[in-house]
């Protein structure tokens, strides 16, 4: 792999988590700014960076990432902007969702697109932690720490900043009547068998471990994982070397990718005797998924996940 390549594929492994590693483990001072003191427009919520008075109702909202869209989305607000759009292609859970909202970068936001929007607030994550002094001028900013956090923490941390518990407690409630109604459709069915998840990038294997977007749902519904997944693991990525594919397998096998060069790669592996030996692969129960959706990290795209689980667990012979 050459060096290139090689920052391609730690570029692919952000897409969703990006620059998280390296902003969660800096040590950030809490400041607290003498204008942000509570009123009746505004209410105090602490955050990474230390407290913030948001506005009661903000209506003009910015968001970074996609989970923190997604976030938003559920709860019934549009951003007018935000971080990560142009990484979406086509046949997401975000398809049709993001029509109308601004596309502000990727992995550094543009200030100049943010301070035409206008926001009268804007949510983040760590990530964003070195342009906070700008942005904290140009809008009420808070950022979420994912340092030892989850996904559902981020979902509530969302809700706190809009103010916005109803719409949430009502999209927790969707969420667990689509998984009893799987839970049921599923019956005893996988009771023993376990589901794998693999995700590749150009010479990279990886999983999603224990408390991660698609593991909790798979809990969640009942469904095990193998042993070599179900663990805790730094930002709950298993990475796993082409030597060691038997690790990946389990009685049914998902596989995302995201770009033409990760299908590449997986048609490569697929010449390879370790691949063909995979039971999940004799067996005919190797399913294709959305890499951004499995990986979303936000409410909204359970739908979708929950929706492959009904076509490939449930709907298929």
């Amino acid at each position: 792999m050459t060096i290139r390549s090689g920052i391609r594929c730690l570029l692919l492994m952000v897409v969703i988590f990006g620059q998280i590693t390296a902003c969660s483990s800096c040590t950030v001072q809490n400041t607290v700014f003498p204008t942000e003191v509570a009123s009746k427009d505004c209410r105090m919520v602490k955050h990474t960076m230390g407290k913030t008075c948001v506005p009661i109702n903000p209506q003009r909202i910015v968001t970074f990432s996609l989970p923190t869209l997604g976030n938003a989305l559920t709860l019934g607000v549009k951003p007018l902007g935000s971080t990560y759009i142009d990484m979406l292609g086509e046949n997401t859970y975000l398809e049709g969702k993001v029509d109308g909202i601004h596309s502000l970068g990727i992995s550094s936001p543009n200030l100049e697109k943010i301070l035409l929007l206008k926001p009268d607030i804007i949510i983040g994550w760590n990530a964003e932690s070195q342009f906070y002094p700008l942005l904290s001028k140009i809008a009420p900013t808070v950022l979420f720490n994912w340092q030892n956090k989850t996904w559902r923490d981020l979902f509530d941390f969302v809700t706190q900043v809009l103010g916005k518990q109803e719409a949430a407690q009502k999209a927790w409630e969707h969420y667990y009547q689509r998984v009893e109604k799987l839970k049921a459709a599923l019956g005893n069915r996988y009771q023993n068998q376990e589901i794998s998840l693999v995700f590749l990038a150009p010479g990279v294997i990886f999983s999603e471990g224990k408390n991660s977007f698609p593991d909790s749902i798979l809990k969640d519904v009942g469904l095990q994982r193998p042993k070599s997944q179900d663990v805790i693991a730094p930002y709950t990525q298993i990475y796993f070397s082409i030597e060691e594919l038997e690790k990946v397998d389990g009685d049914v096998l998902f596989v995302g990718t995201l770009t033409d060069d990760d299908q590449k790669f997986l048609e490569e592996l697929k010449q390879k005797p370790l691949w063909k030996n995979l039971r999940a692969v004799q067996q005919n129960h190797v399913y294709s998924m959305d890499y951004l959706t499995w990986r979303a990290g936000n409410l909204l795209a359970t739908d979708a996940v929950i929706d492959d689980l009904f076509k490939y667990l449930v709907n298929t012979p």
